[in-house]
This record gives C-alpha cells, structure tokens and sequence, in this order.
C-alpha cells in the first residue's frame, strides 16, 4: 500500500476514495463546477463531489467497478473528448511514479487538474519537472483507505491542482489548519 507498509499494494493501485479525504478539496471548487473522473472504479470520489454539488460528466477506469464507469484507459484519447467542456479532471490516480508522471502531463494539457497523492511527492527531486504545472497543494493528513481497519495510511497525502494554462509561477500551500 505505501512504502513502510506490510500489506501487499492491491491490483493497479485501486483504493477507494474515502468522502473524509474529499472534504479539505471542497472549499477550492464552486458549486455546480463540472469534472470528469478518468481512475473512476467504484465512482466513490465523484459520489462524494456530486453530493457537494459538483457535476461529473465523464467516468472511467482502466478496470471499472460499479456499472457507469466507461471502460477506458486514462491516457488515451477518448478522455481529451469529454474533458472538452469541463471545468477540472478530479482524480486519486495511481501512485505508481511510471503511471501518475504521465497523467499529470496529460490531464493538465488538457484541463485544470485535481489529483490526489502521497504529500512527500512535493519534496523530492522527481517532482521538479512539474513545477511549472503546479498551482495548488491542499495538505489532508493521513488517509484510512480501507474502511473496516483501525489504521490509516502511513502516507500524508495532499490534493495537487496542475495546470499548464501560463501563470505567475507561485504555488500556493494551504496546511490542514487552513481546511
């Protein structure tokens, strides 16, 4: 599951989006925004998003788990087509490095981008490349990923919003004593 963990990581990265994990990111989104979900599974981030008021036009996954996730490989072709007319793309992608560095490319040449990740990602010297497209990191603190476990994720993780629109450069930290 993460790097100090003993539980085997499960198939393709897939962990549900708890809503506890969802709230520190609803204050950095207007009502009624649209998003598509391209790591959709089992539509638990976008259940959570649009019972805040926010609208999905899109889902899907590579290996879908609820019956109106489409069937689609994140960084294929099909994703620029319904991330056309949407505000953001909202996603807790895999973090496996090999997967998540091309996605935040993709998605952010595409639309403005909320992913969320492990925090320690920001500090190490693979994340300079994309320094350029990062705007916003909302810290949440540790994640319980797997609801019937008395135990957290042993990963701080924080909502990262990418963009490769121009700007001014700066990027803005909110620490969880903001949300």
């Amino acid at each position: 599951m993460g790097k100090r963990s003993n539980f085997p990581r499960r198939e393709r990265d897939w962990y549900a989006t708890p809503s506890a994990a969802v709230a520190p990111l609803l204050p950095h989104l207007t009502w009624g925004d649209s998003f598509v979900e391209p790591c959709a599974g089992d539509m638990a981030l976008v259940s959570t998003l649009e019972a805040a008021g926010m609208s999905c036009q899109w889902a899907g996954d590579i290996a879908p788990r609820h019956e109106d996730v489409r069937c689609c490989d994140a960084l294929s072709d099909d994703l620029a087509i319904w991330a056309e007319d949407v505000d953001y793309i909202i996603t807790n992608p895999p973090w496996t490095r090999s997967i998540l560095h091309p996605m935040i490319r993709h998605f952010a040449a595409m639309r403005p981008t909320w992913l969320l990740f492990d925090s320690d990602w920001a500090y190490t010297r693979q994340s300079a490349e994309f320094k350029q497209l990062l705007r916003k990191i909302v810290s949440i603190g540790r994640v319980k990923w797997i609801p019937d476990s008395k135990m957290t994720g042993k990963d701080n993780c924080s909502w990262y919003l990418f963009d490769a629109r121009p700007s001014n450069g700066a990027t803005e930290f909110i620490g969880r004593a903001a949300a």
